[in-house]
């Protein structure tokens, strides 16, 4: 989960409560990290980060999740916008879906660039340190070891979930 418009802490908060819906187990969610803006337009306000785990139930698919995730992000202000990576209210990105792999048009699994992403690893530690993502052989927090510091990420406190 990330956000740099509005208030992202409450955004994740009612995502967080959708989401629960989703699954027949509790959702977890890591600490929130602030960080600077990734490949995003100049001037772009920084971004709160999460991520969130959920055991889907046993007829969901992954396309059928990414498209209550784009639902989601829509209901909460979502908007297409102008330019690729533009500041946002929310974006939601299913990084992987049990062992399965995808390369469709729509999606790709794992997220193709989860891996090399400390915003994502990062959180990604606190839930499933020893999770080995489809297609690498080193685990989140080797990954994570591998990867320089982002300059200015930070962590910022926690959502206090499930409340």
């Amino acid at each position: 989960m990330g956000a740099n418009l509005g208030d992202p802490a409450q955004t994740f908060r009612a995502a967080l409560t959708t989401m629960a819906q989703w699954s027949p187990r509790p959702v977890r969610v890591s600490s929130l990290y602030r960080t600077p803006p990734v490949d995003c337009p100049p001037g772009s306000p920084p971004f709160l980060n999460a991520v969130a785990m959920l055991i889907p139930f046993p007829d969901e698919t992954a396309e059928s999740l990414l498209q209550k995730m784009l639902a989601l992000e829509r209901t909460l202000g979502r908007q297409p916008a102008p330019v690729r990576n533009a500041p946002r209210p929310l974006d939601l990105d299913l990084i992987a879906f049990g062992h399965e792999q995808r390369r469709t048009e729509t999606l790709i699994l794992p997220h193709p660039r989860a891996h090399l992403r400390r915003f994502v690893l990062e959180p990604l530690s606190e839930l499933a340190p020893d999770l080995i993502l489809p297609g690498q052989s080193r685990t989140v927090m080797q990954l994570l070891e591998q990867l320089p510091p982002l300059p200015g990420m930070e962590k910022a406190g926690s959502l206090d979930w499930p409340p």
